[in-house]
């Protein structure tokens, strides 16, 4: 990346608890935080808000050439974008190319220099350590059974005043999941050289240790 502070990646697929994790380590090591799901959402509903088809990857490619950027993460945000509509444009919109090209710029940028002065980052999403930050100090996958992630997801969904079944949840879900694992560019899968932390059977403090752990290991041996 072209910089001598640390990052640290953490990957994984929805609602296993990678966001709560990756926020919670850069607050502990007071690092620069970013969390590029929320890019993509912010893009997917702008999108959609401006009469693009998600399924029309043309369409996409064309709103992606004249993307602002800062206009993107002021909508970032948005508290609509914890919903599960602005999941589903995530995933549609992250599969096109163009439009992860026009976002990964900025990621690595934030990647290399950190914000603030902070002396490293935090960046959580589906492919920073695969494509984002190949090279970065430390990286950790976070996974959790169908299942479980579906019942959390229910659970976030319903605290927020949505009406949904579980069983929609998880249908939702379990096609995410495999159009972001599948998708021809960028899909969500561990890198090579990733920590795999399964937190079907952990709560949040239970993951954060643990996570914690083997960032303490990995920048103690950096």
């Amino acid at each position: 990346m072209g910089s001598n502070k640390p990052v640290i990646a953490i990957d994984g697929l929805s609602a296993s608890g990678k966001g709560t994790l990756a926020k919670r380590l850069a607050d502990r090591l007071d690092f620069a935080y970013l969390d590029t799901g929320m890019l993509y959402r912010a893009a997917g509903l702008m999108a959609k808000e401006a009469g693009v088809d998600l399924d029309d990857q043309k369409a996409l490619a064309a709103f992606a050439e004249h993307l602002d950027i800062k206009t993107l993460m002021e909508k970032t945000g948005s508290p609509n974008l914890r919903s599960d509509e602005a999941a589903q444009c995530a995933s549609k919109a992250g599969a096109n190319p163009l439009l992860r090209a026009a976002l990964l710029k900025f990621q690595q940028n934030f990647a290399r220099t950190p914000p603030d002065g902070k002396k490293g980052v935090v960046l959580d999403g589906r492919d920073i350590g695969t494509v984002i930050a190949p090279d970065a100090t430390v990286k950790i996958f976070v996974t959790a059974s169908i299942e479980k992630r579906a019942n959390r997801r229910f659970k976030e969904l319903q605290a927020a005043g949505e009406n949904v079944s579980e069983a929609a949840v998880l249908a939702d879900m379990l096609l995410r999941d495999e159009r972001d694992s599948t998708r021809d560019v960028a899909p969500t899968k561990p890198a090579p050289d990733a920590v795999i932390l399964d937190t079907t059977d952990m709560d949040a403090e239970a993951a954060f240790t643990a996570a914690l752990a083997i960032v303490e290991t990995r920048l103690g041996n950096a």
